[in-house]
């Protein structure tokens, strides 16, 4: 039996995607980012930004571009999804009503920001859904939520739990922001964004929401641009120290550093595939491997390890990929 059947029976199973979620929001930034994804293949996810990318009074023309972005023959993983406007802003609606009717089929994804509150992400997942159904769409569009203000933080655990949530994603210069100088803009930086406990009680708080209901953790950008050794710093603290298993990026030269962190090292991918392999072969009864006794408490692990592995685009030894990932 295939490991997913074995070792998950019962639980809401963590949805694998890619490590790096990328950002663009202009016309020609989505078309670079399908170019480089193209070459890459789709070990990372696009978000469109309809938020931040659309200027005022153009939200719809911007929202359309999207729409003929996603129909792209270069979007050929189909792992491009797209981020609206808030549910305070009078453009949300219309967002979701374009992208819906013009490319809910082919949507990996919407993201929903700044929500106050858990209300706030039910009314906006009830939209989409009745949208959805409106134009005859029935699978269940995933739902990935920024958490970047007090009221999204304190109820975090309850906006994990929304069905279709799939993401948890750390907002954190509005975060800052929402602090009324509190907290200082150093912070919005490493290692202030590790090191300040408001900061770091937030990003701890939302990836144990995010993991506990079985929804992905999700890590804000790092600003710097240039510097690959700060930059996969940056991602290794918050998968290592912080649990996150995806983080934004914000520009090309991020996306190579950020999943090279976001890989388990090789010597932990090849003690996953030897005990993994050696379970199935018991048929995932307890096995000893190296003087040590697994059983399928520590089966899961190896092989969330091994997915994650996949998703990453690191390397997975030959018998475990044509026994566990083939279809």
């Amino acid at each position: 039996m295939h490991p997913d059947q074995v070792l998950f029976q019962g639980e809401r199973t963590l949805t694998q995607m890619p490590a790096v979620d990328h950002y663009a929001g202009s016309e020609k930034l989505i078309g670079k980012a399908l170019l480089l994804q193209n070459d890459k293949g789709p070990v990372f996810d696009i978000t469109c930004d309809c938020e931040d990318g659309a200027r005022a009074g153009e939200e719809e023309a911007h929202a359309h571009m999207v729409v003929d972005m996603i129909h792209s023959e270069t979007n050929r993983f189909s792992r491009v999804g797209a981020r609206i406007h808030d549910i305070t802003h009078p453009s949300w609606q219309r967002d979701v009503e374009i992208l819906i009717k013009g490319a809910g089929e082919k949507l990996a994804f919407l993201t929903l920001p700044k929500p106050r509150t858990a209300d706030d992400v039910a009314i906006q997942i009830a939209f989409i859904r009745d949208q959805q159904r409106f134009n005859g769409q029935h699978r269940k569009l995933p739902i990935h939520v920024l958490i970047e203000t007090h009221g999204a933080l304190r109820e975090a655990w309850q906006i994990a739990a929304l069905d279709g949530v799939e993401s948890l994603d750390f907002g954190l210069m509005d975060f800052v922001s929402a602090h009324h100088g509190a907290i200082p803009g150093d912070a919005m930086r490493s290692p202030g964004q590790f090191d300040h406990p408001l900061i770091a009680r937030a990003k701890t708080d939302i990836a144990a929401a995010a993991l506990a209901n079985g929804v992905v953790p999700s890590h804000n950008v790092t600003t710097e641009l240039n510097d690959v050794d700060y930059i996969r710093n940056d991602a290794m603290r918050a998968r290592k120290e912080f649990g996150y298993l995806r983080m934004w990026s914000i520009h090309p030269n991020q996306i190579d550093p950020i999943l090279a962190a976001m890989q388990p090292d090789f010597s932990e991918v090849a003690e996953a595939d030897a005990i993994l392999n050696a379970a199935a072969d018991n048929h995932w009864g307890p096995i000893r491997h190296e003087g040590k006794l697994h059983d399928r408490a520590s089966y899961r692990y190896y092989w969330t390890l091994l997915k994650r592995a996949a998703s990453t685009g690191g390397a997975i030894p030959e018998q475990s990929t044509a026994r566990f990932f083939k279809a």
